[in-house]
């Protein structure tokens, strides 16, 4: 017996033949076999390498994401301690040791702050002082006689000059049709030229007066009249001699007392008596009664950054918890991508011998900085308060860098975020001008700018800047100390940095996914290729079954019709 089977797209068809007889079963229109989960199957195959290198993709992503989340908080640690990596004290200082606070009482019968407003900027040198005022400076105010309307036409035309002292004038031009308003606004036109304003108040229902007032202390209204009526004299502001006819407040200067030290001032705004220092005056002080004045360090600040620092940190350690975070079995939990990593576990490393060393003979602790039960950084205020109180210098040396020469004739600027300790060699011309610094005979480490030196970017110097006095060559010993704030500081600086560590993990992560997935577009567009290829065989191998099965019917036909005979 012989049998014969073939296949189409969902059809099959079985022939038997024996010596004497052929039996046939089934159809020519259907086949046993899937094509399409064949040509799946075999490009899936090619396939699970591109799956499995998806997976390293992903997980790289999640790592660079984690990564990203270290930077991030390390910058945010690095920015927010940068008022108290340094503590140098001048005007251009931002650090939270060189702000200031002021506050104002009295001696005797009057009120400070009815007296005296203040303002002080970083830098301004702390202290006490006693202010008495026995005046403060005005302008002149005066005003002209009563007029029924404000709106009416005048009636006058004429052209007089107005100026406030010995400074500019201008000329201002009135005609007929020009109502009392209208004379005030050509006045007030040419206030930024005379300093001289004009207002119109309404004394009564119909009765207004024209007020011309000084826009400065200290200094008289000049006016004349150059042509035509004389303006102001018929607005009864002037009277016949040229004189004010009423003259509501002269001007004077103010006249106080600092320190004991009688001064006079065309205003009473003062900026020029103490450096970083602006008075405002705004009354006068009873005979016998005095201003208190005290300057000090607004320490409110440096508790502001420390608490900052404390979030900060533990935010950045809560991150690092994270990826130290384990399942029941004590094996990594699968959200913690960076478990074990190095780079990670240096930085707390670091950051933490940091911040348990000891400076000056102080410790965190000292300042009511600890860590908790968890390993949290905390802040005792209270603690805190009484050192800022009792040891400010202490804590500032604890917290920021500080820098010293071995000569008064240099004195720092600046220290920087990372001060050195070195020995400055400085030149001096024929002439007696600084014309040089060097360190170790290396001249291109800094920048002389008349007496300043300033320490030049990207060398170790960077952010430091001094300023000589001296008229001879000689060599200075500079010495560095870094505080806790500053070695954290540039710790997390560097870290974060674009050139730092955890960047150049990053970018190697990124450089690997972008080849991995290079391989896994090469590999799919082999697979699609070898797809193409599949179904083009698969086809030819379709069409070669449904010329068999053509070739099989026929035949049935054929052994049926001999049958049947």
């Amino acid at each position: 017996m012989t049998t014969v089977s073939s296949s189409t797209s969902g059809t099959s068809s079985t022939s038997t033949s024996s010596a004497s007889s052929v039996t046939t079963t089934g159809t020519t229109t259907s086949t046993s076999l899937d094509w399409s989960a064949l040509i799946t199957a075999a490009v899936n195959a090619k396939l699970t390498q591109a799956t499995s290198i998806t997976t390293k993709i992903t997980s790289n992503e999640a790592k660079i994401s984690a990564y990203q989340t270290l930077q991030t908080d390390l910058s945010t640690l690095s920015s927010g301690l940068s008022s108290l990596a340094t503590s140098v004290i001048n005007s251009l200082a931002t650090n939270a040791f060189s702000t200031r606070a002021a506050t104002i009482s009295s001696t005797g019968d009057v009120s400070a702050s009815s007296a005296l407003s203040m303002s002080v900027s970083n830098g301004a040198a702390t202290g006490d002082h006693s202010l008495t005022i026995s005046q403060i400076a005005t302008a002149q105010k005066v005003v002209g006689a009563t007029q029924s309307s404000q709106t009416t036409a005048l009636g006058y035309s004429g052209t007089f000059s107005l100026g406030l002292g010995s400074g500019s004038t201008a000329d201002i031009t009135v005609t007929s049709t020009m109502s009392l308003q209208d004379v005030v606004d050509a006045i007030n036109a040419q206030t930024s030229t005379t300093n001289v304003q004009a207002s119109i108040v309404q004394v009564s229902s119909g009765s207004y007066e024209m007020v011309l007032t000084g826009t400065e202390d200290a200094a008289d209204i000049a006016y004349s009249s150059t042509s035509g009526d004389d303006i102001l004299n018929k607005l009864g502001v002037t009277d016949s001699s040229g004189s004010f006819s009423n003259v509501l407040q002269t001007s004077q200067s103010a006249i106080f007392s600092l320190d004991g030290i009688s001064m006079t001032r065309d205003t009473n705004d003062i900026t020029d008596v103490l450096s970083g220092v602006t008075f405002n005056l705004l009354q006068a002080t009873p005979t016998g009664t005095s201003l208190n004045i005290s300057i000090d360090t607004d320490t409110s600040q440096i508790e502001s950054a420390l608490q900052t620092f404390v979030t900060n940190y533990n935010a950045f350690r809560d991150a690092v918890v994270a990826q130290q975070a384990t399942n029941s079995d004590g094996t990594a939990s699968s959200s913690a991508v960076l478990f074990g990593d190095g780079t990670m576990r240096d930085i707390m490393d670091q950051l933490q011998n940091a911040l348990t060393s000891t400076v000056g003979g102080l410790t965190m602790a000292d300042i009511g900085l600890s860590f908790n039960e968890n390993n949290e950084l905390e802040l005792d205020t209270s603690t805190l308060s009484q050192v800022l109180t009792t040891n400010l210098s202490g804590v500032a040396t604890l917290l920021s860098a500080q820098t010293k020469t071995s000569s008064s004739q240099l004195s720092v600027v600046n220290t920087g975020t990372s001060p050195q300790s070195f020995t400055l060699d400085l030149t001096v011309d024929s002439s007696g001008a600084l014309s040089g610094a060097s360190v170790n005979g290396d001249s291109s480490l800094f920048t002389i700018s008349g007496n300043t030196i300033i320490g030049n970017a990207g060398t170790a110097y960077a952010g430091m800047a001094f300023s000589y006095s001296g008229t001879t060559s000689q060599s200075i010993s500079v010495t560095s100390t870094s505080g806790l704030a500053t070695q954290v500081y540039q710790i997390a600086k560097n870290y974060s940095s674009s050139s730092g560590a955890l960047q150049t993990l990053i970018s190697n992560l990124q450089s690997n996914d972008t080849d991995l997935q290079q391989k896994v577009t090469d590999i799919q567009s082999a697979a699609s290729a070898y797809q193409t290829q599949l179904q083009t065989q698969y086809a030819n191998y379709q069409a070669a079954i449904e010329s068999a099965n053509n070739t099989l019917t026929y035949l049935k036909a054929l052994l049926n019709s001999s049958s049947s005979n």
